[in-house]
C-alpha cells in the first residue's frame, strides 16, 4: 500500500494494493498489522455504511464530543470526498481539500477529528460509502456547516445537487467561527 500525506495537516490518502486477474480483483481493505506498521490508525469502534444516489451531496458533518476521526472508502461507485479544516488554531483553518474515491481506484481517506466532511456522488450510479470511526456516534456531539457556504467556496463538481433538508439548514462557516468546537 502507498500512503500519501494530504494537502492539510493530518489527512492521509491510502492507495491499496489490488490484485487483478480475469476473475476480478482482491484487496485488503484493512489489515491491523500493516496499518500499524505504516503509522495508520487501527483502533476503530464503529463501521458506518451509506448509499447515495447520483447527484447527492452529503455534509458537511463533524463530531466534536467525543471527537471522531474516520477512515473513508468506497466499495461501490465514485465520490468526490471533501474535508474542511475546522481547527481554529490551524494555519489552514477554513481551507478545504478533496479526493476522488471509487471502487476503481482502491483509495482510502483518513480524516482525523477537527475536519468537517462531506461528499458528492460523481457517476450516474449509486455510491456506497463505508467508514470506520475511532469513537462512537453521539447525537449531542455532532455538528455541521452548509455544503454551499460562500466563504468556504467549495467547487463541487455537480450541478443541481440533491441535498437533505437537514443539510440545507446547517449553519454557515461564519456561525461556526463564533463558537468553534476544535
Amino acid at each position: 500500500m502507498q500512503i500519501i500525506k494530504g494537502d492539510l495537516e493530518g489527512l492521509l490518502i491510502v492507495k491499496l494494493d489490488v490484485f487483478r486477474d480475469e476473475r476480478g480483483f482482491f484487496l485488503e481493505r484493512f489489515n491491523e498489522k500493516k496499518f500499524a506498521e505504516a503509522g495508520l490508525p487501527t483502533a476503530f469502534v464503529q463501521d458506518n455504511h451509506s448509499r447515495s444516489k447520483p447527484g447527492v451531496i452529503r455534509g458537511l458533518h463533524y463530531q466534536h464530543t467525543p471527537a471522531q476521526g474516520k477512515f473513508v472508502g468506497v466499495p461501490r461507485g465514485a465520490i468526490w470526498d471533501v474535508v474542511v479544516d475546522i481547527r481554529a488554531d490551524s494555519p489552514t483553518f477554513g481551507k478545504y481539500t478533496a479526493v476522488e474515491i471509487s471502487d476503481n481506484n482502491a483509495t482510502l481517506f483518513w480524516i482525523p477529528a477537527g475536519f468537517a466532511h462531506g461528499f458528492c456522488v460523481l457517476e450516474n450510479r449509486d455510491a456506497d460509502v463505508v467508514y470506520h470511526v475511532d469513537d462512537y456516534y453521539t447525537p449531542s456531539g455532532e455538528g455541521g456547516i452548509r455544503w454551499d457556504d460562500p466563504e468556504l467556496n467549495i467547487n463541487w463538481p455537480i450541478k443541481n445537487p440533491i441535498v437533505s433538508e437537514r443539510d440545507r439548514k446547517l449553519p454557515s462557516f461564519a456561525e461556526y467561527k463564533k463558537n468553534p468546537k476544535f
